[in-house]
């Protein structure tokens, strides 16, 4: 039994080669080979293949994951230039530098290790709250049980936005189409049914399978399990069908401010090391020294940083019902400028009621509602709310009894149409459902009381202004229609939906959510704007928009989108409030143009055809109660299908932004200053101002309080605004308080060696408490915009802050300070010392309060530049 389950992707083995794959052989012999029944297996029999197959999971188990994370701290470029160094100390005979520069490299792999590490877990952990579910047959009974739990034998069942959760041969179908994009790369849905395709069948060609990490597009059916977790076709070829995901916002801003640093470490590093060169300094000491400051410019813990804080903020989003699925994507909820929604449970309350069953003629209609209730109870594909809402009115429960099923045509989006075969009393009638358009397509009859007339011009011109008047009254419309076989007939299908007899229509009301209005005005409030993407007709959808405030001036159809091309879509997508009457397959292109255009775009949609969109958006949106596909795509899942709850996801997600810049800011300016002023110093002092350790050990030092900057408050100012990466500020921000750091450690040079008279080892220990010291003062003013004593810092950021402050006074004086070169410092020159840093922190408040007043100043006379322009102008 082992072997079968591996036959799939190791059909290169010997006993492969005398038998045929699964897929090349009958259900009768695969259901003896794995030992299992049309009717399932046991909860017994299920436990004891857990023990011999593992979990359904493709990714590797939490010990390899814990093992990548610390290797990665390894091999990251500042680490690699550090073990560089110690390899270089040690083979000139450096031993004593070489096992510091060692213990300290292994420090700070250690700290971004369990930081990061733990990060990801926390984060997995919310994963697996909304983790995926199969349906399953066990003990003879379907129940729903986690994906993970499913092994081979397993009998399962799949409808409409199923996600695919094993490999397995199928055994009953209807109308089964199944996207394999996600394997093959095929972009339209493959047509399956039972059968036995060819040994040599590929993947693609293999009909009469599905495999794990595709998923059903329309139809039904029931398969057998016969390979799960790293047996899959989709295991032996994860990597390469992982489907590269777009460059996010925050992603795009990482790798510019990569290329920034960069460019300063290198100027800087061969400047220094050359010159250190040509004054006859020993190479080995240079060299040390330079590569210490390459390190020292770069906040090499940022990765780690990122990490807390981004599982900092989705913990606290997780408890006001917003679960993040990838990290990253918090940064770009935080700088979302465009939300694109579907209306249906978002703008609406998504409690649809059906408010009437009419006939052709908008009369009540006791035999439409009861067509209507047969379609919907009897019905097994697709789960949606208007037959919930169909069955909740629950008038034709009685008559229902009179009637039972011969067949079923499931739903797609093509036909947007529904069918149920019924044989009753008068005999045997197909009942399809669906929208009106696509209903009317296929009528060529209508009933108009007891008497059928032909569907012609006229009246399909009167039903047409009918449609359009309900619709325009926010009233969502579904045509009903008939056609009577012969009772003999059997194998119904798609073929057999003509010739229809229009019964009437279905009435829904969906009114707006209650309080939606203020929720939108808060959006726009922050920066974002509202544009609704729907399947719906314009009218309903320009009702809505009209009755909650949102713009509704410019509208763009599906069917005019068809005839766009890429660059028009672009030029129309920007000015256009609503996209209505949108074929699914139109999504895509919608947020593919709308990225174009510069907007951080998030999408919420939940249906089996939001998985391209939700993917191409900067964040993709979804709701616990979606379609698997698209909760699996999902960036971020709502456990309530509310804007409030984004609201507030929006604003943790700009508070993580916040903090995350906070600390790019404030490391890049401090170590730019203090880097700067060493290499400058180098090149005048008789000796090197820092030995290498003594850098290391103060930057170190200097990143322990960056990692509570997670816990750090954040400005008002900063939540109402999307936060965006902005290079230049960034370059504008270092350039302004790095030389005010640079100044100050000048003055502490003169101070050291023009009035104290300071030995060697006295001015390194000097200059490193000094210049510690102002990177923590550093920390504590630049962090806020108001005055330090108004915007208090988080008490943990605090707290690690002075922590660290006394131990850099402290640190000359204690028994090992030896062993980095330190001595105990004068009382005169530790005061002296102490005085520099007060100023400091002075003047650095004062140039604070101008830089930030111009750059306010700055952003408002762009805003009035712009016009207010806003993604719909």
């Amino acid at each position: 039994m082992d072997n079968f389950a591996e036959s799939g992707t190791a059909s290169t083995s010997q006993e492969a080669s005398t038998r045929r794959p699964y897929w090349a052989r009958s259900p009768e012999e695969l259901f003896e080979e794995l030992k299992s029944q049309s009717s399932g297996l046991t909860s017994a029999e299920t436990g004891a293949r857990l023990q011999v197959y593992g979990t359904n999971t493709v990714n590797a188990a939490s010990g390899a994951g814990a093992f990548r994370t610390l290797l990665k701290q390894f091999v990251s470029p500042l680490v690699l230039i550090l073990i560089f160094a110690a390899v270089v100390a040690a083979g000139v005979g450096e031993m004593h530098d070489a096992l510091i520069i060692s213990c300290i490299v292994l420090a700070s792999s250690l700290l971004g290790f369990t930081q990061e590490y733990g990060a990801s877990r926390a984060v997995e952990s919310l994963r697996k709250s909304i983790s995926l579910s199969a349906n399953v047959l066990r003990n003879g009974a379907e129940e729903a049980v986690p994906a993970e739990a499913l092994v081979p034998g397993d009998v399962i069942r799949l409808s409409a936005g199923s996600l695919v959760p094993a490999d397995a041969v199928i055994l009953t179908s209807r109308d089964l189409n199944v996207s394999e994009a996600a394997l093959t790369g095929e972009t339209f849905p493959v047509a399956k049914a039972p059968g036995i395709s060819p040994p040599d069948a590929p993947i693609g060609a293999r009909l009469n399978c599905v495999f794990t990490g595709t998923s059903v597009r329309s139809g039904t059916t029931t398969a057998l399990v016969t390979a799960t977790g790293s047996r899959t076709e989709f295991a032996a070829i994860a990597d390469a069908v992982t489907r590269q995901l777009p460059e996010t916002e925050f992603s795009r801003g990482i790798r510019r401010f990569g290329y920034l640093m960069t460019r300063i470490m290198v100027v800087i590093v061969l400047v220094v090391f050359v010159a250190n060169l040509l004054l006859q300094r020993p190479l080995v000491d240079s060299l040390l020294f330079s590569l210490a400051l390459a390190v020292g410019l770069t906040p090499e813990l940022l990765p780690a940083i990122i990490s807390v804080t981004l599982a900092r903020g989705a913990r606290v989003m997780a408890r006001q019902g917003v679960i993040i699925r990838r990290l990253e994507a918090m940064e770009n909820l935080g700088s979302m400028d465009l939300l694109c929604t579907d209306k249906t449970g978002t703008l609406t309350e998504g409690t649809i009621q059906l408010s009437g069953c009419v006939d052709i003629d908008g009369e009540a209609s006791g035999r439409v509602r009861l067509l209507a209730s047969l379609n919907a109870r009897l019905q097994t594909g697709l789960k949606n709310p208007l037959d919930d809402a169909i069955l909740a009115s629950g008038h034709a429960t009685d008559e229902m009894a009179h009637y039972r099923k011969v067949d079923e045509i499931p739903y797609d989006f093509a036909r947007k149409r529904l069918s149920v075969v019924t044989e009753g009393e008068e005999g045997t009638d197909l009942i399809c459902k669906g929208a009106v358009t696509n209903v009317l397509a296929a009528c060529t009859l209508a009933k108009a009381g007891a008497m059928t007339r032909p569907l012609d011009a006229p009246l399909r011109d009167a039903i047409d202004k009918r449609y359009q008047k309900w619709s325009e009254d926010g009233i969502r419309v579904i045509a009903i229609a008939t056609r009577r076989f012969p009772s003999k007939k059997t194998g119904f299908g798609k073929k057999d939906e003509v010739g229809l007899c229009l019964e009437g229509f279905l009435l829904f009301l969906d009114p707006p959510k209650a309080g939606v209005e203020e929720i939108l005005t808060g959006l726009k409030r922050r920066g974002i704007h509202i544009k609704i993407v729907s399947g719906d007709n314009r009218y309903v959808v320009r009702h809505l928009a009209e009755t909650i405030g949102l713009k509704s001036t410019h509208l763009l159809t599906g069917s005019e989108i068809a005839t766009m091309s890429t660059d028009a879509l672009f030029a129309r997508a920007q000015k256009t409030d609503l996209f209505v009457e949108i074929d699914p397959n139109q999504k895509e292109r919608i947020i593919k143009a709308l990225r174009r255009a510069r907007h951080v775009v998030g999408y919420l949609g939940d249906g089996i055809n939001d998985a391209p969109a939700l993917h191409e958006a900067d964040v993709g949106i979804s709701v616990d109660s979606a379609v698997d596909v698209a909760r699996e795509a999902a960036d971020i899942v709502l456990l309530r299908r509310d804007l409030d709850v984004l609201a507030r996801g929006i604003d943790d997600g700009r508070r993580t932004f916040a903090n995350t810049l906070k600390y790019i800011s404030i490391a890049t300016s401090a170590n730019f200053g203090n880097m700067t002023s060493m290499a400058v110093a180098s090149l005048f002092l008789p000796f090197l101002p820092l030995l290498a350790k003594q850098i290391l050990l103060n930057n170190l030092l200097a990143d322990v309080p960056s990692m509570a900057i997670a816990t750090d408050r954040v400005e008002h100012a900063d939540v109402l605004r999307p936060q965006r990466w902005n290079i230049a500020a960034i370059e504008r921000f270092m350039l302004c308080f790095g030389p005010i750091s640079s100044l100050f450690d000048f003055l502490t040079i003169g101070f050291l060696m023009l009035l104290m008279r300071a030995t060697t080892d006295e001015f390194r220990t000097g200059w490193f408490v000094e210049s510690l010291i102002t990177q923590l003062a550093t920390m504590l003013i630049v962090r806020t915009a108001a005055a330090s004593w108004k915007s208090r810092p988080s008490r943990l950021l605090f707290g690690t802050t002075i922590s660290v402050g006394i131990v850099a006074i402290a640190l000359p004086y204690l028994p090992f300070a030896g062993a980095f070169g330190f001595v105990p410092l004068p009382p005169l020159l530790l005061s002296g010392l102490i005085g520099i840093s007060l100023a400091f922190a002075v003047i650095l408040e004062i140039a604070k309060r101008f830089f930030f007043h111009r750059r306010s100043d700055k952003q408002a006379s762009a805003r009035r530049a712009s016009g207010h322009r806003s993604p719909t102008a």
